[in-house]
C-alpha cells in the first residue's frame, strides 16, 4: 500500500475531530476569537443545544476581506507575530478553529473594520459557496448551522439537545468569568439565559454566574510567591455542593481542567469536607508565559507547569491559611439584630387548686389494661411450656398425647401433664421419679 497525500477537505475533517468534538467546543473557539479581537460586548445565540445553530457576534476590531480569506485556511493566524510559541498570551494561536468548523458545517463569516465596508463569506462543509458585501456594525459575526449534518457517524454520538445546551452554557460562563471587563449575553431558542455587564470586578462576576449567596459565604484569596500570583474566591467549608460543577480554575485567563490544580484544591479542603462534598471556588493563577505550556491538549483545557510542586504548594498553603483565618465563620450566620429580636414568651402561673404534675396519677386506659392482661397470659403460657425433667413411665402414659400449647388451667384444653396426672401421681413429679 503506497503512501498518499490527503486532500485538504479530509485533512480539515480530521482536524475537526480534535477541535470540534461537540457544539460546546465550537462555541468555545468562536468566543475565544471574539475575546482576542478586543471586544467589549459578545452576544451568543444558539438553537437546539447548538446542533442546529450557533451565532457569535462581537464588537471587536474586525477583519478585511483578505484577512477573512486567510482566516478560513488552516494554520493561518494573527496571534503569533513571531515564532516563539512559548510566549503566547492569547487564547487561540493555532489557526485551526474556523477551517475545522467550516469543514463539518455551514459557516457564514461576516466582518467589518472601523471605517471600512462589511464583507461576507459562506463556506458549506469545506466548499466556498458565496461571498460579497454585508451590512453590519463594527465587529464580526459568525454563524454555524447544521453541525455534522453530512457526517451521520459523528452526529449520532452527540448527546441530547438539553445536555449539549448545558455544555454550551458552562463554556460561556467560564469564559465570562475569566473576563469580567467584557459583557456577555446568551440566548437559547429565543430565551435569554445569561446577561452580565462589563466593567465588573472578579467577585461580582463570579457571584453573578454562580450564586448570589456566594458573596456572603466566601473568602478572598490574594497570594504572591515570586512571579506567581494566586487570586480569586473560595467558599466556606459549610457552603458546599454534592458535585464539582462549580469549581472554576483559570491559568493566565484561560479556563482549564488540570489534574494538578484539582488535586491541590481537594488537598486544601481534605480535613474540612467529606469525600462526596465539593467547595465552590474560582481561582485565577497568573504565571509567566515561559513557566507554563498551554500547547499540550487539542482543546487547550490542560496545561503543564515548569515547577508543578511550587504551584501545588502555593494553592494548598494559600487556601488553608485563608480558611484558618476565617475558621469561626459559618454559612449564613444570623445578624446580631435578628438575634436580639428574639423574646421569651411569658409563662402564666398555675392555679392554686391544681396539684403539681408529679402528684397526678395517669389515668388507666383500656389499651394499658389489655396490654397488662395479655402480658400475664403470656407469662402463664411460658411457665406451662417450660421444658420439664424426664417423666416416669407411668406419668408419661398418663399424660397422653399433647393437644396444644395453651394453658387453660388444670382441667382445661391443653393442660400440662402435671395437672392431668391427678393428685395421686403428682408426688412423682415432686420426687423427680
Amino acid at each position: 500500500m503506497s503512501i498518499r497525500r490527503l486532500p485538504e477537505t479530509l485533512v480539515n475533517r480530521i482536524a475537526a475531530g480534535e477541535v470540534v468534538e461537540r457544539p460546546a467546543a465550537a462555541l468555545k473557539e468562536l468566543v475565544e476569537n471574539a475575546i482576542d479581537a478586543g471586544s467589549t460586548r459578545i452576544s451568543v445565540r444558539i438553537a437546539d443545544g447548538g446542533i442546529a445553530r450557533i451565532e457569535v457576534e462581537d464588537d471587536g476590531s474586525g477583519m478585511t476581506p483578505a484577512d477573512m480569506e486567510l482566516a478560513l485556511e488552516r494554520h493561518a493566524t494573527s496571534k503569533l507575530p513571531g515564532d516563539a510559541i512559548e510566549r503566547v498570551t492569547t487564547l487561540g494561536f493555532r489557526g485551526e478553529a474556523l477551517p475545522s468548523i467550516a469543514s463539518v458545517a455551514r459557516l457564514t463569516l461576516e466582518s467589518r473594520m472601523p471605517g471600512g465596508d462589511g464583507w461576507k463569506r459562506i463556506v458549506d462543509n469545506g466548499a466556498l459557496v458565496a461571498e460579497g458585501p454585508a451590512a453590519l456594525a463594527k465587529g464580526t459575526r459568525v454563524l454555524v448551522e447544521d453541525l455534522f449534518a453530512r457526517l451521520p457517524a459523528r452526529r449520532k454520538f452527540l448527546r441530547s439537545p438539553r445536555s449539549e445546551y448545558a455544555a454550551c452554557l458552562d463554556a460561556v460562563k467560564r469564559l465570562a468569568m475569566a473576563n469580567p471587563d467584557i459583557g456577555f449575553s446568551m440566548e437559547h431558542d429565543g430565551r435569554r439565559v445569561l446577561d452580565v455587564q462589563g466593567a465588573q470586578d472578579r467577585l461580582a462576576r463570579v457571584a453573578a454566574l454562580t450564586s448570589r449567596d456566594l458573596a456572603a459565604n466566601s473568602i478572598g484569596v490574594d497570594l504572591d510567591r515570586g512571579e506567581v500570583h494566586l487570586g480569586g474566591v473560595i467558599s466556606l467549608p459549610t457552603y458546599n455542593r454534592g458535585v464539582s460543577d462549580h469549581q472554576y480554575l483559570f491559568v493566565n485567563g484561560r479556563p482549564v481542567k488540570d489534574r494538578l490544580l484539582v488535586g491541590a484544591l481537594r488537598g486544601a479542603y481534605a480535613d474540612l469536607l467529606a469525600r462526596d462534598r465539593h467547595p465552590v471556588v474560582a481561582l485565577f493563577l497568573d504565571v509567566p508565559a515561559t513557566e507554563v505550556d498551554v500547547n499540550v491538549h487539542p482543546a487547550k483545557t490542560e496545561v503543564r507547569f515548569r515547577d508543578p510542586q511550587l504551584v501545588r504548594g502555593m494553592i494548598v498553603g494559600g487556601l488553608r491559611r485563608a480558611l484558618d483565618e476565617h475558621g469561626f465563620r459559618s454559612v449564613q450566620r444570623p445578624a446580631e439584630a435578628a438575634l436580639a429580636a428574639w423574646q421569651q414568651e411569658p409563662v402564666a402561673p398555675a392555679p392554686a387548686d391544681r396539684l403539681p404534675v408529679r402528684q397526678c396519677a395517669a389515668p388507666r386506659t383500656r389499651r394499658a389494661s389489655v396490654r397488662r392482661r395479655h402480658g400475664a397470659r403470656r407469662r402463664r403460657h411460658r411457665a406451662c411450656l417450660r421444658p420439664a425433667r424426664a417423666l416416669h413411665p407411668v406419668a408419661r402414659a398418663a399424660r397422653g398425647p399433647r393437644r396444644g400449647r395453651g394453658c387453660a388451667g388444670p382441667a382445661g384444653r391443653g393442660a400440662s401433664a402435671r395437672h392431668r396426672a391427678g393428685p395421686d401421681r403428682q408426688d412423682l413429679y415432686r420426687r423427680g421419679g
